[in-house]
């Protein structure tokens, strides 16, 4: 009797996994990274060149994009699959999200022709260059000061279109087309939508990216907050960007350097020139990292520059798991307001005002799955 009932046991502990199987290769991914982070969001001011304002030192515990994934495959055959992929962002320090908050889409993707996939996905624009990024995700990620608009260009968007080339001996080319206005009900309404454009190459120690990206407003608003181009304040107004990426391995030494140039036809312009230069040098089983990224003035407003720097070291303590310590100020100039939240990490500082230098110390620990 009780091996009968241990076999019921097992026999319903497997379903799930056959059940999947008999659906397709289905693989379950993720990511979780969480630090403690003193923080400062610096003296400022509330106009620039008003009376300065002191800011306040904080202690958190932030969810630096954790997530959580589920993807697969079909093979069709000739060469021919369909692939689907359904990620969600986890709040390790309690946040709550959507189930498909991150990159999720479904599609066809072939060896000789390419992918072609629909859904919620990282723009063109944004892939070709974030693995230059050193600090990705946390308080000292180069988004601070990059990829920076009404919208901004480093999104991922809701209701895009995406092809993705094969590798051909190391170069590969994305398109991306987004719809904006999935809720336009008259012909009055203008309708937005984006695109984003980029070639990537990686063979070797070199590694090269050049990306374009457009963004035009409209008055009708898509389903989704993510990737929105409905705007009352940008109706009938364009933004872009472009940016050149370039890394180069030198064994125990990575060092690359990417260069921005955005500009738009707003009342009050947001476009501005930036760069940043990293490097990291691996000893034994630890990894040390330093940043430089800088953002020009804005077009037509002086003294809006910022810059960005950034120290830190990660202990690899196995392939999967990593411990870390890094620290990061930012300095803005008088008629600046950047803070340290360019990568939406639940533990972001929001500058106190102009002219205000906020930092943070984080100690965290990242393990893959």
């Amino acid at each position: 009797m009780n091996k009968k009932l241990l076999a019921l046991a097992v026999a319903a502990a497997l379903a799930p996994a056959a059940a999947m199987a008999d659906s397709g290769n289905v693989v379950i991914y993720g990511l979780m990274d969480a630090s403690y982070d003193i923080t400062d969001n610096g003296n400022g001011s509330v106009l620039p060149g008003g009376a300065v304002v002191n800011g306040i030192r904080t202690n958190k515990i932030s969810s630096n994009n954790s997530r959580i994934g589920f993807k697969g495959n079909e093979d069709l055959g000739n060469g021919t699959s369909a692939v689907w992929q359904v990620e969600s962002t986890i709040g390790t320090d309690g946040t709550a999200y959507n189930v498909n908050s991150r990159n999720t889409f479904v599609g066809l993707s072939s060896k000789t022709v390419g992918a072609l996939t629909l859904g919620r996905q990282d723009s063109p624009y944004k892939v070709s260059t974030r693995g230059y990024d050193y600090f990705t995700d946390g308080l000292a990620d180069n988004r601070n000061l990059m990829g920076r608009g009404a919208l901004g260009f480093d999104i991922r968007p809701a209701n895009s279109a995406a092809y993705v080339s094969p590798n051909m001996s190391g170069f590969q080319a994305a398109v991306a087309y987004v719809a904006g206005a999935e809720t336009a009900v008259t012909s009055g309404q203008q309708k937005g939508d984006a695109w984003s454009l980029a070639g990537m190459y990686n063979n070797g120690p070199l590694t090269a990216a050049l990306a374009y990206q457009r963004n035009k407003f409209g008055d009708a608003t898509s389903t989704t907050t993510t990737g929105d181009l409905g705007s009352v304040a940008y109706t009938g107004k364009t933004e872009k960007a472009w940016k050149l990426g370039v890394g180069y391995n030198f064994g125990a030494l990575d060092v690359n350097g990417v260069y921005e140039k955005t500009s738009d036809d707003f009342a009050t312009h947001l476009g501005h020139k930036a760069y940043t230069l990293g490097a990291k040098y691996k000893i034994g089983s630890n990894d040390l990292k330093l940043a430089y990224t800088k953002a020009g003035d804005a077009d037509g407003t002086s003294a809006s520059s910022a810059k960005q720097w950034a120290l830190g070291v990660d202990h690899n303590m196995s392939k999967r798991t990593k411990v870390y310590a890094q620290y990061v100020k930012l300095s803005n100039d008088t008629n600046a307001a950047y803070g340290l939240n360019g990568a939406a990490a639940s533990g972001f500082v929001n500058a106190k005002g102009y002219d205000a230098d906020p930092s943070a110390w984080s100690f965290g620990m990242k393990h893959s799955f």
